[in-house]
């Protein structure tokens, strides 16, 4: 029998002209932290609103009708609608908060923010994991403070996969692709016609479309090239994150990081502060370079006045996360680019070469080209400082120009309603105190029983959605509903109110998914123990190339369907932000077992502690800084020179010796009130020491004092009187490099070894400057107290030494001091280049010790 053609006809609607406004709603992004805005959508339709995955947009092609009508004449919707409307329009209309305008001009400075992912609401995939949550908190964290802030990122069309897990426990990655007409999206068009920009490529241009989410007060531009101008190959680049070869990937950071900045230009938008937020998007260094050398700068300078406006963010300290390519590659594609700009493609291979090695690094290019750096936490910092220390080579890692701020994450995101509505009662104005640690001890005045039935309520729709979910999931692979029932009986019945550890996050090895199974008769008898039975409840997605991280999705599968863990073991299939937002605020315990020190940072812990869950992780990334032996339990890390294997086996033993013998017993220490007030307690400390120490408003003010601020100073000092300044410094620093290896530095006869108190003590250096001036160098004397107990020292004093003459040809330093500390102490004395216009005094890596 012949088979009839099939076609697909889609009937949209018309909104009414009562809730004309829904449009303009599912058109900004404010919606994906806004649970007024998406609440508007589910009363209309819940089933389709759900079916559509929270998708405003695609909601409104799919309502009925009828359903618009009836709702655009209901009093009770209507007066819903104009609530939301009403507050809509007073945030829009805010003005900038008193701390922004502080530290910026909101009217002349602005912040470009560049990074290849962006995870904003699941209804808008462009993202993969952590680095795309963060990215996307940190701009709506600057809508809410009022920064002048513009971000730039690529739209995917495919985005990243949909995972499944079949019925043996592998991993089934599937694509599919979003229309643009879908997402919270607009072209942007000049003259009616929609932006293109252009990348020059290996015997042809690729063109990229230009299009526009409105974020609240702020705007990201995204760019894909699914466009006529380009060929198939060409227009499929934007197709996938994190996909194809290393072609594909030096294709997509072209494109992110010089056709970003054009479309910047094109638009008229000049930036003050450039922010790269890891090394995906530094190509717009070079790109920014050729706009500055159209002024009449060489590469030099016009690389020393970019330098100074840009912050570069690192975030991982693990190899995979730091792109590579090859010389060869690298001057394959980007060689035609550097040809058009005058670019030397030897010059700007040694930005991104370690150690005169034969591939291009592209967070050495970051850090190369920016003055500003940092780490995401104070552990990553001193990692990220270590790792990178051959960008500066004679300067101690503890002392090179990387910094850290710690992540933290956007309240109103991930906040369940239900906390924020008690909030709401408890503290009305606790959306403005988010940067005011104290004020959040009103938590501990909310009575327990109240406390405890929110989170008991935010329980049992995590176990619902679990139900579903695993139906679901079940049905596909053909499982019996019977297997499915026991896979959840546990949390699905209330009077058992059973103990839920989650661990939800992307399955890369060195987060050690499995390190809980270590000792799996030992786990076995605490998770099944009839009168304190716990639950673990698994979620996450490993890359499709990462087979050892498959392995371990499998290793989980395959325990969570064995007869005696079965309902105590759960492995959820296709984790993202909807799923994410139901564990966090459902489970009792947040797991995080990563190695040490690989967890540069880790934001979903931070996100379970605002919803009163309690981490259990290994004192690395955020929680090094956040437990305080009050608020959750820590896993102390062993030394890293151990043996791995002897390392998993010891922080394993102490994982489950803390759930045996202190976890489990507190949670099920219920008195007469049928719960444990220990665990509130806890909970209590959790949620009020974490949310205002760890959320995105306080992580991206500390942006704006510690790098937004000083960078637009420093931008504009190095680019006043067409680079003037930038052009003294290049040269400066190309002398101070050319006369470096002839300079030396010696102590100038011998320094008193004893003083009393009272006095002081003269030092005397001689240097040779070969050919530099006494001026290009500062010569300081360290001082600092000899250890004499546990406790902590503080740091150096530092005392300058000032040129007096010279002496047989070598120039002599000279200071006295006053020893600042009683007893024994340290002197050292070191120099290093100096110049007025550096960012950092040690941004040249340059430093001798006498």
């Amino acid at each position: 029998m012949q088979k009839a053609t099939e076609f697909r006809l889609e009937a949209r609607p018309k909104i009414p002209e009562a809730i004309a406004r829904l449009d303009v709603l599912a058109n900004d992004l404010l919606y994906s932290w806004d649970h007024g805005v998406r609440g508007l959508f589910a009363r209309l339709d819940l089933p389709l609103w759900q079916k559509v995955e929270h998708n405003p947009k695609l909601f409104l092609r799919r309502v009925s009708q009828q359903r618009l009508n009836e709702a655009a004449s209901d009093r009770v919707f209507l007066a819903e609608y104009r609530r939301v409307l009403s507050s809509y329009d007073v945030y829009l209309e805010a003005e900038p908060g008193p701390e922004i305008q502080q530290a910026l001009d909101p009217g002349n400075s602005l912040v470009a923010y560049f990074c290849a992912e962006f995870g904003f609401h699941e209804s808008f995939p462009i993202y993969s994991g952590g680095l795309g949550i963060l990215a996307g908190d940190h701009c709506k964290a600057a809508s809410d403070l009022g920064l002048p802030f513009v971000a730039v990122g690529l739209l995917y069309q495919q985005g990243y996969f949909i995972q499944s897990i079949d019925a043996q426990g592998h991993q089934i990655a599937r694509y599919q692709c979003h229309a643009s007409n879908e997402l919270p999206i607009t072209p942007v068009e000049i003259n009616g016609r929609q932006l293109l920009v252009s990348v020059p490529f290996p015997g042809r241009d690729v063109y990229a479309r230009v299009w526009l989410a409105q974020v609240g007060h702020i705007r990201l531009y995204l760019l894909d090239t699914n466009t006529p101008e380009n060929n198939r190959e060409d227009s499929q680049l934007t197709l996938q994150l994190y996909g194809g070869d290393s072609v594909t990937r030096i294709s997509q950071e072209m494109l992110l990081g010089i056709g970003g900045t054009r479309a910047l230009s094109e638009l008229g938008i000049q930036p003050t502060v450039w922010h790269i937020n890891e090394g995906h998007a530094a190509f717009q260094i070079l790109e920014r370079c050729r706009m500055t050398m159209a002024n009449g700068l060489s590469f030099d300078a016009a690389l020393e006045a970019v330098a100074g406006a840009t912050l570069f963010t690192t975030h991982t300290p693990v190899p995979a996360g730091h792109d590579r390519f090859p010389r060869d590659l690298l001057a394959h594609n980007l060689g035609p680019y550097l040809e058009q700009s005058g670019l030397d493609f030897d010059h700007i291979f040694t930005l991104g070469a370690k150690n005169g090695g034969d591939s291009f690094n592209m967070t050495s290019l970051g850090l190369c080209g920016s003055r500003y750096h940092n780490g995401v936490s104070r552990i990553h910092g001193g990692v990220a400082s270590y790792m990178e220390r051959e960008i500066w080579p004679q300067i101690p890692p503890e002392e090179n120009p990387i910094g850290y701020i710690t992540n933290g994450v956007h309240v109103r995101t991930f906040l369940a309603p239900e906390w924020a509505s008690l909030f709401d009662i408890q503290a009305p104005n606790w959306k403005s105190e988010l940067l005011n640690p104290s004020f959040w001890e009103f938590v501990d005045q909310i009575p327990d029983f109240h406390y405890w039935s929110v989170h008991k309520a935010l329980k049992q729709q995590m176990a619902e959605f679990t139900l579903r979910r695993l139906q679901r999931q079940h049905s596909r692979n053909g499982t019996g509903q019977s297997v499915t029932h026991r896979m959840a009986r546990q949390l699905t019945s209330p009077d058992k109110d059973v103990l839920v550890i989650g661990f939800a996050r992307r399955f890369a090895t060195y987060k050690r998914a499995t390190l809980i199974f270590s000792d799996l008769a030992r786990l076995e008898r605490l998770l099944t123990n009839p009168k304190q039975p716990v639950v673990l409840v698994f979620a996450g997605k490993a890359h499709p190339q990462d087979k050892p991280g498959q392995q371990l999705i499998k290793v989980i599968h395959d325990l969570s369907m064995q007869p005696l863990l079965m309902g105590h073991i759960i492995l959820l299939e296709d984790y993202d932000q909807a799923m994410a937002r139901r564990l966090l605020s459902g489970v009792d315990i947040w797991l995080n077992t990563p190695e040490y020190p690989k967890e540069a940072s880790g934001t979903s812990g931070e996100k379970a502690a605002l919803n009163g869950a309690l981490n259990l992780s290994v004192l690395d990334g955020w929680w090094g800084e956040g437990y305080d032996g009050t608020n959750g339990w820590a896993i102390a890390p062993r030394d890293t020179g151990l043996d791995a294997e002897f390392r998993n086996r010891e922080e394993a033993h102490d994982l489950l010796d803390l759930l045996e013998q202190e976890i489990v017993p507190l949670y099920y220490e219920r008195g007469s009130q049928g719960y444990s007030q220990g665990w509130v307690i806890r909970s209590k400390a959790s949620m009020k020491t974490i949310l205002p120490r760890f959320n995105a408003q306080r992580m991206v003010m500390d942006y704006v004092r510690n790098y937004y601020q000083p960078a637009t100073a420093q931008g504009l000092r190095l680019s006043a009187d067409n680079g003037a300044l930038a052009r003294e410094l290049a040269e400066w620093k190309a002398r101070v490099r050319n006369a470096w290896t002839g300079v030396s530095i010696k102590v100038q006869g011998c320094i008193e070894e004893r003083c009393a108190w009272d006095e002081s003590v003269a030092i005397t250096v001689s240097v040779a400057l070969n050919g530099l001036m006494p001026e290009d160098v500062r010569v300081e004397c360290l001082v600092e107290p000899e250890c004499t107990g546990t406790h902590k020292l503080p740091g150096p004093d530092r005392f300058i030494l000032d040129p007096v003459g010279e002496e047989n040809g070598e120039t002599l330093y000279t200071t006295r001091i006053a020893p600042p500390y009683p007893g024994l102490q340290t002197v050292r004395i070191r120099m290093c280049p100096y110049h007025k216009a550096q960012t950092h005094p040690h941004e040249l890596g340059a430093m001798l010790w006498a």
